[in-house]
């Protein structure tokens, strides 16, 4: 287990959204909130040492759920940009391991962010969200630092999680929210 104050979280915002449409998913309101928010909420609850949000030029208020907004101008090449400029920012702290979230997994609960960090296990480790395959959110230990931070491409981390240890997260938990149906599918009572 890892002090959650060791801790990073890189929450990936600036995606492209190209099976959305022309609307703005991330700043699409659900539930009371811009969709994006509602997974900055959940991690702003952490005591992490460092709250981080890659987002694109136009971005819902990641900054009132205590995250520092860093915009990716590139993020048309892909997640692996915005890892890097995360893992930039995040390495600016005495940490021992980054989180990497998606902004757009608006049902991950705390207690599987919570189990994430119980199962870390040193500077190797890789820790990662399970349900049909590895996947974010994903916990990578100090050793993992160099090799996020040279990440390019849209795959983002996808590639490290082969060998990671896995946290297995059932129901709805995990939907990565894509597309317009996606999203009437999630919050069927905003319809």
């Amino acid at each position: 287990m890892i002090d959650p104050g060791r801790v990073a979280v890189v929450l990936l915002a600036a995606g492209q959204s190209r099976r959305f449409g022309e609307s703005d998913k991330l700043a699409s309101p659900v539930a009371g909130f811009a969709l994006g928010r509602h997974a900055a909420r959940m991690l702003g609850g952490f005591p992490f040492a460092a709250h981080i949000a890659v987002t694109g030029e136009i971005a819902p208020d990641y900054e009132a759920d205590g995250f520092v907004r860093i915009v990716n101008a590139a993020a048309a090449s892909g997640q692996g940009s915005s890892i890097r400029l995360g893992v930039a920012r995040a390495r600016r702290h005495d940490i021992d391991a980054i989180l990497i979230a998606l902004a757009d997994m608006p049902f991950v609960p705390a207690d599987h962010v919570k189990a994430l960090i119980e199962r870390h296990e040193g500077a190797a480790s890789i820790v990662a969200s399970k349900t049909d395959h590895p996947g974010p959110p994903a916990l990578f230990g100090r050793e993992w630092f160099d090799t996020l931070a040279a990440l390019e491409g849209d795959r983002g981390a996808a590639a490290l999680l082969g060998g990671a240890v896995l946290v297995p997260c059932s129901g709805r938990s995990l939907l990565d929210v894509d597309t317009p149906a996606d999203l009437a599918a999630a919050f069927p009572e905003e319809g």
